[in-house]
């Protein structure tokens, strides 16, 4: 069906981040077919349906582009315990942790995984979130990583979201290797990526590299071998210290590097050759009670594109909020009204290896849109408690609208 959007201003958040106001776009067929000014709209055309938006602003649909949405449970627990003065890294080296979530996701079904994920997901979509990533990681054992793969891509095919899943086997050493470090990453490599990327259930594959999880020699490792089978790598790295772990990313052509509160100006720049993109998590920075935000400056430096995604989890970012998620990056990094948009759009696209199909409003890339009842761009990563999202559109589909 050929779709006509008109009366809107548009943030097309494409290379020369164009606006057009008043402005229109068509779309056939789950594509973008045309975009501009109003009063240049092709001669001739004939749409089945036309859409009036009131004037109101249109963007590409948010990406959220780091997520570990589909878990068991919850850690409130060890949120007070923090907040008493224990430190996030002390409560993992007890056995809480990840390794309290991974006891609850391993006892949960695929069906009961898919029920406590839903929530988080519907919260996101309906703050205009189109595409999501999700992580595997709470299971540490072939079986649960499996099943957890496999409810990220029922909640993609149960609902008009399109989901990106990485395989974190690489979140924490599982209690079965204790002391054995080496041992499980082989076993990751030998084992259990065929298996996972043989089954079509990774789009991706993730490590963290942390001295409470694995060294960038580990991570090097795995990499290799995800890289061997065709499977794309992207790195949490130096989020609590400096491990190595961005440049060893960045040695593999890693999508993207996350958190980066202790990287610097030599990581920016192994980012900017490599073509890594910078996702920044602050919702976790501020759950941690962090001191030392991530390099901004000189990842603007070394042109390096920066990311912003919700990080939901339920140890360090218990949030289904991208939209707080950009205002604490502007409130807490820094960031720009313009930065911001483009870390949950373009930006956000190139990190999952996306950057042709989705992110932006140009001819050929998917018809997913946010329409904002708001007055001008600020507005977004500005309201906090405050949804601004009026409509939200999916491969030329309207798929949600509500009065704001």
């Amino acid at each position: 069906m050929r779709t006509l959007w008109r009366n809107l201003r548009i943030a097309t958040c494409d290379e020369e981040q164009r606006v057009f106001a008043p402005g229109a776009i068509v779309s056939r067929d789950g594509r973008i077919e045309w975009c501009g000014p109003e009063s240049e709209l092709p001669a001739g055309l004939r749409p089945e349906r036309t859409v009036e938006l009131a004037g109101r602003w249109l963007t590409p649909g948010l990406i959220d582009c780091h997520t570990h949405l589909v878990f068991a449970g919850q850690r409130a627990a060890e949120f007070a315990r923090r907040s008493s003065g224990e430190s996030y890294a002390d409560i993992a080296r007890g056995g809480g942790g990840i390794l309290s979530t991974m006891r609850a996701t391993r006892a949960s079904s695929e069906d009961a995984l898919v029920e406590a994920a839903r929530p988080r997901l519907l919260a996101l979509m309906q703050e205009g979130v189109t595409t999501i990533e999700i992580k595997s990681g709470y299971g540490l054992e072939l079986d649960t990583e499996i099943r957890m793969l496999r409810a990220a891509r029922r909640l993609g095919a149960e609902h008009a979201v399109t989901v990106s899943t990485s395989f974190l086997g690489a979140h924490a050493l599982p209690p079965e290797f204790e002391g054995r470090g080496d041992e499980y990453i082989e076993t990751l490599c030998r084992q259990w990526l065929p298996a996972i990327a043989g089954a079509g259930l990774a789009d991706a594959v993730d490590a963290y590299c942390e001295r409470i999880a694995f060294s960038a020699d580990q991570c090097g490792t795995l990499f290799a071998a995800a890289r061997s089978l065709g499977l794309p790598v992207r790195l949490h790295a130096e989020q609590l210290s400096n491990q190595g772990g961005s440049l060893v990313a960045a040695e593999y052509g890693a999508l993207c590097c996350d958190h980066l509160e202790y990287a610097g100006e030599r990581e920016a720049a192994a980012f900017a050759r490599a073509g890594t993109v910078a996702v920044l998590l602050p919702v976790a920075f501020y759950f941690l009670d962090e001191k030392q935000p991530p390099p901004v400056d000189a990842l603007r430096r070394s042109a390096v594109p920066l990311a912003i995604a919700s990080d939901c989890n339920p140890g360090s970012a218990p949030c289904a909020s991208l939209l707080l998620a950009l205002n604490m990056a502007r409130r807490l990094f820094g960031l720009t009204s313009r930065e911001v948009l483009l870390g949950a759009t373009r930006h956000a696209a190139q990190a999952l290896g996306m950057a042709g199909q989705r992110g932006s409003i140009t001819a050929g890339r998917a018809a997913d849109f946010a329409v904002w009842s708001v007055d001008a761009l600020d507005e977004i990563g500005y309201w906090m408690g405050f949804n601004p999202c009026s409509m939200v559109v999916k491969e030329g589909e309207i798929v949600l609208e509500r009065a704001v």
